[in-house]
């Protein structure tokens, strides 16, 4: 595996992507086991509540991430969550729970990653790769810093733009916004938590915004936990414009919209990248068209 992302020449042809037009869509998809074995033989062994903050050297901004997360066999589902939206109760209230009752009545984010579970355990993203449907990159041992910024170049990787070409990003992470200028974009940056990024160019809430005036757009996972990712998809069908998605959260959800309104995925599944300093891999996948 390289440390170094290569150019992609990978296609879809055994992946299992999803003809939906929303998440709710292929949540119902599963449970009817269009996507592997029916939710309803599956079990949740184990569900988690994770918090934790980071700050990056040579910043100002604490990143504050809460995560619930669902093993199922060899294989995790992730999702991230606001702060207070879910409490450590839902370990114990749901570890050992059938699958389909987590699609059907969890919380949102508990679904989502659920549904990630699903979707990872039918096809482990270390198989696509296996299988030269996804590019491994190995992210490499280090600080926080040395790996954020191999993850961030490695998903600014995934577009293709001219220079000055402007880049709606929602979900702002910091060394990505610089990652996304080395590739000659223009950073449109969105962001429920954040006013300004590191360098002082304003974030706006306001993604509508961004959607109507990027040339491509980079969005986290996140957006699958917060409701927002259906519209950013719908939106970047109609206006014809590539979506990459950066996805801790949901990885296999995000990967199952590839040429379905998803250009790209940039996979990280569990253990993420800031929970070692070893090295760990993502997996890049992008559609046969490119970006």
């Amino acid at each position: 595996m390289n440390s170094t992302p290569q150019p992609i020449t990978t296609t879809q042809s055994a992946l299992t992507t999803t003809s939906a037009a929303s998440v709710d869509q292929l949540i119902a998809a599963v449970l009817a086991g269009e996507h592997g074995t029916l939710p309803s033989e599956l079990v949740a062994t184990s569900v988690f509540w994770i918090h934790h903050g980071t700050r990056l050297a040579g910043g100002d901004t604490t990143y504050l991430n809460q995560y619930v997360l669902v093993r199922l066999g060899g294989s995790f589902g992730g999702c991230a969550f606001e702060a207070g939206e879910l409490t450590p109760s839902i370990c114990h209230d749901f570890s050992g729970t059938p699958l389909d009752v987590l699609l059907r009545d969890a919380p949102r984010p508990l679904r989502i990653a659920a549904l990630d579970a699903c979707l990872a355990h039918a096809r482990p993203h270390r198989t696509a790769a296996d299988e030269g449907e996804a590019e491994p990159v190995t992210l490499p041992a280090g600080t926080p810093e040395v790996r954020a910024k191999a993850r961030d170049a490695a998903i600014a990787g995934l577009l293709d733009i001219g220079n000055g070409a402007e880049v709606g990003l929602i979900g702002v992470v910091n060394p990505l916004v610089a990652a996304i200028r080395e590739r000659g974009g223009e950073p449109l940056p969105c962001d429920f938590n954040l006013k300004a990024t590191q360098w002082g160019d304003p974030v706006t809430d306001d993604m509508h915004e961004v959607l109507d005036r990027a040339e491509a757009v980079v969005a986290t996972g996140m957006t699958l936990s917060n409701g927002s990712f259906d519209t950013i998809l719908e939106r970047c069908r109609d206006r014809g414009i590539p979506l990459i998605v950066y996805a801790q959260s949901g990885s296999a959800v995000a990967r199952a919209f590839l040429g379905s309104g998803v250009t790209a995925v940039s996979a990280e599944p569990f253990p993420f990248s800031q929970f070692s300093g070893e090295e760990t891999v993502l997996y890049r996948y992008r559609t046969a068209a490119g970006t």
